[in-house]
């Protein structure tokens, strides 16, 4: 059907902005816009009593806001770094942290909410439009504005005084760099001490699972045991830290099997001790496979050989797994015999 067939009262008219007059779709324009519809006053536009409602509203709302925000900084400034809280479904975390997300968040979010509800209660709502323009300047302006620069570059002499120049180019060159002191406040820089563990000469292997110093006996061949320093403890504020440096994972082999012979010279009756951080980010590796005596790292797939160094025969990963040398005390527990040669896990800048 075309628009010859439609009968004319029931075509879309268009609202004459200018005389206020509804005009009718004809042939020339049978699809004529048919203009904003009539505005809707808000109950606050009528109502002073609930434009007052939504500016308390409003109000309370960035009052919230300076009140997180100083929530932030005390935050900042009397919460210890080292403090844990318990937080369910989360578990333990940094006590700072936490404070610091809630207190920047609801600051940040009742800004924005209280800008939102201003804007959609008090705030003008009328629709205006507006035609098009072209936003590029026009060719006499351009020209205008380029001799202008031209002329101020000239008169700014800065072609002849090259000791100006030279000197604000430093200055602006140098100024940024003030800015890179603040990342002082990123943290201490670390040092040596992702080159060394807890492991040191005499220190127990401790069961992960039972908490209960090992023996040989305990470590069956073919088996995979997780174990931590003597002196390490769950509830230890450091924890976290120190057993992300000094996971171990203790494997029994054939001695006849262990292709490498500082492997095996390392070892105490075919039990062999690696780091349990994988070498390509510091995933915790977990799944041994026993008839080739490989484990694999879940995150990412990086495989190490264990009777072969560990060395990485697949995956990302870029070198092998430490390995760390083990004895037995005069009591019959394994011991470690110092510490890692290399430090553990993913490469570092400091590494080398």
């Amino acid at each position: 059907m075309s628009s010859h067939d439609i009968p004319e009262e029931n075509l879309p008219a268009e609202q004459d902005t200018e005389s206020g007059a509804v005009a009718v779709a004809d042939e020339e324009n049978p699809f004529a816009d048919p203009g904003l519809p009539p505005h809707e006053h808000r109950i606050q536009d009528i109502d002073e009593r609930a434009a007052k409602r939504s500016e308390r509203t409003v109000a309370l709302l960035f009052t919230v806001s300076m009140l997180a925000t100083i929530g932030f900084i005390a935050s900042y400034v009397g919460i210890p770094n080292d403090k844990s809280i318990y937080v369910f479904p989360i578990g333990h975390i940094s006590a700072m942290n936490f404070a610091l997300g809630l207190t920047l968040g609801v600051a940040l979010f009742t800004i924005g909410a209280g800008a939102v509800h201003w804007a959609r209660t008090l705030m003008s709502d009328v629709e205006i439009a507006d035609e098009r323009h072209p936003v590029e300047a026009s060719p006499e302006v351009k020209a205008k504005v380029m001799a202008d620069f031209r002329q101020g570059a000239k008169e700014s002499v800065i072609g002849r005084r090259k000791l100006i120049r030279t000197t604000m180019l430093g200055a602006l060159a140098m100024f940024p760099l003030s800015g890179l002191f603040l990342l002082r406040d990123l943290g201490s820089l670390p040092g040596t001490k992702l080159r060394h563990t807890m492991w040191s000469k005499g220190k127990l292997l401790v069961n992960m699972n039972t908490n209960q110093p090992l023996r040989p006996s305990d470590v069956q061949v073919g088996s995979l045991t997780f174990a931590k320093p003597e002196g390490l403890e769950e509830t230890s504020e450091d924890f976290q830290v120190e057993i992300a440096k000094a996971a171990l994972m203790i494997v029994r082999l054939q001695p006849e099997n262990i292709k490498d012979k500082k492997e095996l010279s390392w070892s105490h009756e075919g039990i062999v001790a690696f780091s349990k951080i994988c070498t390509h980010v510091g995933c915790p590796i977990s799944l041994y496979e026993q008839q080739t005596h490989h484990v694999l790292c879940p995150c990412h797939q990086s495989t190490f050989d264990l009777s072969d160094g560990a060395r990485v025969i697949f995956g990302p990963a870029g070198h092998a797994l430490p390995q760390l040398r083990i004895g037995v005390n005069a009591d019959g527990y394994l011991e470690a015999l110092g510490d890692f040669e290399e430090p553990v896990g993913p490469a570092f800048w400091e590494r080398g």
